[in-house]
């Protein structure tokens, strides 16, 4: 039985479900606040109604919040990666693709896309990478820096959605 199964996030007071869920969004315990301000019910339970209540309220929130929740993501096989500044969450991610697998041209190539990426867009570029590997991330990175900056804005949000359902199955 998976610790979500255990969790029955339904009967949890405000602070259990908030310390339960708060790493879901990267650095952004306000989704999970939210979520419970919303009101707790047993529809709860269901990890594919949990994430759908998350994701609206990322899907709902200002601008400005967004992109906070977007600028709170670090760079694939970026700085903090090299130096072992990133979440729990994330350094597994990042490992599962096999990003720390990176050749020196590989890591070099990463570098410059996460540079030109963020120049171009303001932010870094996310990506769900579970079920990716590292030659299929830098794929989408090279292509998906010819978008424009809403399209890359409204992609950010949604690979943000499906890292919180990867993050709350792992649960």
């Amino acid at each position: 039985m998976s610790r979500f199964q255990t969790l029955t996030p339904a009967r949890l007071d405000r602070a259990a479900f908030v310390a339960a869920f708060a790493d879901i969004y990267e650095h952004s315990p306000w989704v999970a606040e939210k979520a419970y301000d919303l009101g707790v019910d047993d529809s709860l339970n269901e990890i594919e109604a949990l994430q759908q209540r998350m994701a609206d309220i990322l899907l709902s929130a200002s601008r400005d919040a967004q992109l906070a929740l977007i600028n709170a993501h670090p760079d694939l096989a970026g700085k903090a990666a090299v130096r072992g500044e990133l979440t729990a969450s994330s350094t597994s991610e990042q490992a599962g693709a096999g990003i720390h697998q990176c050749t020196a041209e590989e890591f070099a190539r990463f570098n410059a896309l996460n540079d030109a990426y963020k120049a171009r867009f303001g932010f870094p570029f996310i990506k769900a990478v579970k079920g990716s590997n590292r030659h299929q991330i830098l794929a989408a990175f090279e292509e998906r820096i010819h978008n424009t900056p809403e399209q890359e804005f409204q992609t950010a949000l949604a690979e943000i959605n499906k890292i919180a359902m990867f993050r709350l199955q792992q649960l």
